[in-house]
């Protein structure tokens, strides 16, 4: 999950605005991106916020491959073009409008054919083989949807950011392992020598879902849980919402491997991939807005997940927040507390859209234990 915003940018040779700018860009890079038959699209969506974009870019481009070639597409949303040295990106999309996370990556993945497609921050450096272990992984597991690796802090390399996403017995999407020690991790993969997924691995472990942090996914999977066709921002050919726009840019993995699990698709964690993200460094949201999009997305992806099932929910999802909102009080955190009421507002108000009267696409007893990381 990330959020798209502007910060500082990196310096070199820039996009121009006259090679990738606007819908005409759009458009060109993906009629070319659609001719290259890449096995392999990686999508990484930037404001050019993040210091690291060029190692993460760097790192993708030393990535190997089981079969077939890669090709690195930048959706650069940001108020001017980055600055990058030649040849680290293979598929430069410029739309009009900084279209977000889900935008942004859904005009990504739209922008060229491919076998897998790959999600990746602009600020997560990978390791050495971790697109390989991924890509293997997948092959191996026709039912599998979905596959990520160990994701480190990068201010904290001894933690990490999260193996994998479960549900908490209060309906809240979790990252598993998240501020635990990597050794944790590591010792699930007791043959993983060197931890960059260059040795003999254990095999990979059935987790709820994948973080789009820096993940595999498997195309054809994503198509057919994909949502309502739309245009793109700035005026691409119409396609459909693989992640869910409305939700911007949290929650919506959590959503995404929902109507994966929900159509009987599987997701792996594979400890022989790896790599380390950086955080909070590509946005500069302060917590009070990001309170307002997880307060008001939680309520709407379990809306979507349970449906005529939901309120029997209700009282839960009450209870925690109501906790949430209390503690806020008590502490003096009026920003915060205010956020979370005006991120219910914003849920009741989107309400609508996602409640319906059907079964369950997941069975809320389903969702029980899948917070515990795969190693407990």
């Amino acid at each position: 999950m990330a959020s798209l915003e502007t910060g500082s940018r990196s310096s070199t040779e820039s996009f121009t605005s006259s090679d990738t700018d606007g819908a005409d860009s759009a458009k060109t890079s993906a009629k070319t991106g659609a001719k290259t038959g890449a096995s392999v699209l990686a999508v990484v969506p930037t404001v050019g916020a993040s210091p690291v974009l060029e190692n993460c870019l760097r790192a993708l481009k030393e990535q190997r491959l089981s079969s077939g070639r890669l090709i690195i597409a930048l959706v650069d949303q940001g108020p001017k073009p980055v600055e990058l040295p030649s040849g680290l990106v293979d598929l430069p999309l410029r739309p009009e409008r900084n279209l977000g996370f889900t935008g942004g990556t859904n005009l990504g993945i739209a922008a060229a054919r491919s076998r897998w497609v790959a999600t990746v921050n602009d600020d997560f450096v990978a390791d050495d083989g971790w697109l390989l272990r991924l890509q293997e992984a997948l092959e191996a597991q026709p039912k599998a949807a979905a596959a990520q690796g160990i994701n480190r802090s990068a201010q904290q390399p001894q933690l990490l950011d999260g193996v994998g996403l479960g549900f908490n017995r209060w309906l809240q999407a979790v990252q598993l392992g998240h501020g635990e020690p990597v050794l944790h991790a590591r010792s699930a993969d007791m043959h993983n020598d060197d931890g960059g997924g260059n040795g003999e691995s254990s095999p990979p472990r059935e987790v709820f879902g994948v973080s789009a942090t820096a993940a595999l996914y498997r195309r054809s999977a994503l198509e057919e849980v994909a949502l309502e066709e739309i245009a793109l921002g700035g005026g691409a050919s119409a396609t459909k919402q693989i992640f869910d726009e409305a939700l911007g840019s949290y929650y919506e993995d959590a959503d995404l491997a929902l109507r994966l699990r929900g159509a009987g698709w599987l997701s792996l964690w594979v400890p022989a991939a790896g790599g380390a993200h950086q955080g909070a460094l590509s946005t500069t949201s302060h917590p009070p807005r990001r309170l307002r999009w997880l307060y008001r997305n939680r309520l709407l992806v379990v809306a979507r997940l349970l449906g005529r099932a939901l309120p029997a929910a209700l009282p839960t999802l009450a209870t925690r927040d109501g906790l949430d909102l209390t503690r806020a009080l008590i502490a003096g955190r009026w920003r915060d507390a205010g956020a979370m009421l005006q991120g219910w507002g914003a849920a009741l108000k989107a309400l609508p859209r996602y409640a319906h009267r059907r079964r369950a696409a997941i069975p809320r007893s389903d969702l029980r234990h899948t917070h515990h990381p795969p190693w407990t």
